[in-house]
């Protein structure tokens, strides 16, 4: 596997950071997979994500969101939702640059599963197919009315107002060594405002609105146990997005289902559904991508 950085600056001019990693040298590449990753988090989480896929021929390529990893901004802050969005458009078109006339994929996580579902529905990317694992359409713990109202009256007089939200390690994956990894990791933060809680929220119930517009093959992925977000919510998403989603769930599984202690098995079914949209049914959808 080989690796290489690149930066490119956002709109409004913050420097965002990306990689790639790539099949051996002189391995020819049959497809290319993005990234997206959840909150809290950055590229570097997904590097053993990358050597499983390279492995399989693919190129992975990744960037750290705005306010995450080795980006610039406020930490857990954004402006705006199109500001998210927007770094989706960059990663796809540098993924056609770097790859031209490869089948092209999405993979997202969380948060970044938000962003994913809500950039397949608004943009309608010609993609060969996306898969999102454990999306934020909805928190899996409701809150107190009286705790949603102080919060929205927070989000209008004080929008950049920062919440430490503490990423509880064992609430994501069951596996020792990632807990242990994830309390280490320098790039990892539990930081969000009013801001980006709510521009966050409000997309993942537009996108459960709006779930019968897909037009992407989707594998959607969630863990039973999954306490962080909803998993009933994916489930509404799978029963609306009808034969162009795949869903599954995996009981007793947490949050992170890349990292938890089963994961082979879920790279297995990712592989599955990866090379099966390869095949001619994925033709038409690369044709269309590189149109």
């Amino acid at each position: 596997m080989t690796y290489a950085e690149f930066e490119w600056l956002s709109s409004d001019g913050i420097r965002m950071f990306g990689c790639e990693w790539k099949p051996a040298e002189g391995r020819p590449v049959k497809a290319v997979i993005g990234i997206v990753h959840g909150m809290g988090e950055h590229t570097g989480r997904y590097r053993h994500m990358a050597n499983m896929f390279t492995s399989e021929g693919y190129a992975v390529l990744s960037f750290d969101q705005r306010g995450h990893g080795r980006s610039g901004g406020r930490r857990g802050d954004c402006p705006n939702y199109e500001a998210l969005l927007e770094g989706v458009d960059f990663l796809l078109a540098e993924m056609k640059r770097r790859h031209p006339r490869t089948p092209a994929f999405l993979y997202a996580h969380s948060m970044g599963g938000n962003v994913t579902l809500n950039y397949l529905l608004r943009r309608k990317p010609k993609l060969c197919g996306a898969v999102v694992a454990g999306p934020w359409l909805k928190l899996a713990a409701s809150r107190p009315p009286m705790a949603i109202l102080a919060r929205r009256i927070v989000e209008r007089l004080a929008p950049g107002t920062t919440k430490l939200r503490y990423l509880i390690a064992e609430r994501s994956t069951s596996d020792p060594d990632m807990i242990r990894r994830n309390a280490e990791d320098p790039y990892r933060h539990g930081k969000v405002t009013a801001r980006f809680f709510y521009l966050v929220q409000r997309a993942g119930l537009w996108a459960l609105a709006h779930a019968r517009e897909l037009s992407v093959p989707l594998l959607l992925l969630h863990g039973g146990d999954d306490r962080i977000t909803s998993i009933n919510a994916s489930r509404l998403f799978a029963e609306r997005a009808l034969h162009k989603c795949a869903f599954y769930e995996w009981p007793g599984f947490r949050h992170e289902l890349h990292n938890e202690t089963g994961r082979q098995e879920v790279f297995g079914v990712v592989l599955h559904w990866l090379n099966g949209q390869l095949g001619d049914g994925g033709k038409q959808a690369n044709d269309r991508w590189h149109e």
